[in-house]
């Protein structure tokens, strides 16, 4: 029977079983219903003055017709049995086997195909958990595509330019300076960037990522930002201010990740806003600490909004313009705040200007010998 498919073996036993069960009834009804019948002619015999010897033929005749009747009904249910047993083996079979060439399908690249519905509950519970796991593979083999194709395109531009660059210095046709030097190092620098940023987005997104949460003064290092990026502002139309309270609980959070978004928030605000301010705030809420980042830039497209924080994305005018930024910065924000408890938000609109924004949990710190010390910058 180990060399019959799963077809013939549930074919058979189902019948088997319909077998079995038949010829214990059949045997139990032999033994028992003419004793049974006995004891009734018994009853009648004594009702209706009957001899024993008048009810032999009749226990005779009882027998004969139970005999037939039981071979007969045998047939009938045998058959009746078979035909049904066989077109629940099919049934079942033929969707085990479809489900087979499905995955066989999805093991070779085709990972559109979907299992279909069942009226059978397990199967189709069956059915759904291989769905839902062909959808998530789907969207992660989506994205590694995407991370693939805007990967080779940011790469691309640096390595274009050192190989350039490095080729005419090579053939003679323009003459080593500082300047071809500079470039160079400014796109080495770019590569440098992109692969940490990539280092940091894999560790953040796979949830390997440090982060030492601590009580953060958030004060001192807003102060301090703002004062690092003010001297870049020195010769052009825009302005940096610092809106935070002067008493402002302390914050929950890693203070290098949080400097490390905050850095990257204003770089972006610099980068796409020309003349005007930038208003870095700070405040309160409930048991949160919220701090913005507000720009009077050229705004985000209301369809563009949903894009921001996914890895790699920028939008084509910013393609065009600025050549330095990687796309993945704002991914690596959202998942730096994330790990830290919190969540980030933007709001735009297109001429406008932009406003980032994230909240972090106020720290709680205990009195006594487990006193956090906060961190001051």
């Amino acid at each position: 029977m180990n060399q019959l498919n799963l077809q013939s073996r549930l074919f058979l036993s189902h019948l088997l079983v319909a077998i079995v069960g038949g010829l214990s009834s059949s045997i139990v009804g032999t033994v028992l219903a003419p004793d049974f019948f006995v004891v009734h002619l018994e009853r009648l015999a004594g009702t209706h003055s009957l001899s024993l010897g008048e009810l032999t033929p009749l226990l005779a005749a009882f027998k004969s017709a139970w005999d037939q009747s039981t071979f007969q009904s045998g047939c009938v249910g045998a058959l009746a049995a078979a035909g049904l047993s066989y077109w629940v083996a099919r049934r079942l079979v033929s969707l085990l086997l479809e489900m087979e060439e499905i995955t066989q399908e999805f093991a070779v690249g085709r990972i559109d195909r979907r299992m279909p519905s069942s009226d059978i509950p397990e199967l189709n519970r069956l059915a759904a958990s291989f769905n839902q796991m062909a959808t998530v593979l789907e969207g992660v083999e989506q994205r590694r595509r995407e991370i693939v194709t805007d990967l080779t395109h940011e790469l691309r531009t640096p390595l274009t330019v050192i190989r350039g660059n490095l080729e005419k210095l090579a053939d003679g046709a323009i003459a080593p300076s500082p300047s071809i030097y500079r470039r160079s190092i400014a796109e080495t620098r770019r590569l440098e960037r992109l692969v940490r940023d990539l280092q940091d987005l894999s560790k953040a997104e796979a949830g390997y990522l440090p982060v030492n949460l601590q009580a953060v003064d958030l004060r001192p290092l807003l102060e301090s930002l703002v004062e690092k990026f003010s001297e870049q502002l020195v010769e052009e139309p825009l302005s940096l201010a610092l809106e935070c309270p002067l008493e402002l609980p302390d914050v929950l959070a890693d203070p290098d990740r949080l400097e490390q978004v905050l850095v990257n928030l204003i770089g972006n605000a610099m980068s796409y806003t020309e003349r005007g301010s930038i208003t870095l705030r700070a405040w309160c809420e409930s048991s949160s600490i919220w701090v913005a980042v507000a720009d009077t830039g050229e705004g985000i497209a209301p369809d563009e909004l949903g894009h921001v924080f996914e890895r790699f994305w920028r939008s084509p005018k910013a393609r065009e313009r600025y050549s330095r930024g990687t796309g993945i910065g704002l991914a690596i924000c959202r998942r730096s705040i994330e790990l830290q408890g919190g969540e980030i938000f933007v709001e735009s609109e297109l001429g406008l200007g932009s406003q980032f924004k994230f909240y972090l949990k106020a720290a709680q710190i205990p009195t006594g010998r487990d006193e956090v010390t906060p961190y001051r910058p």
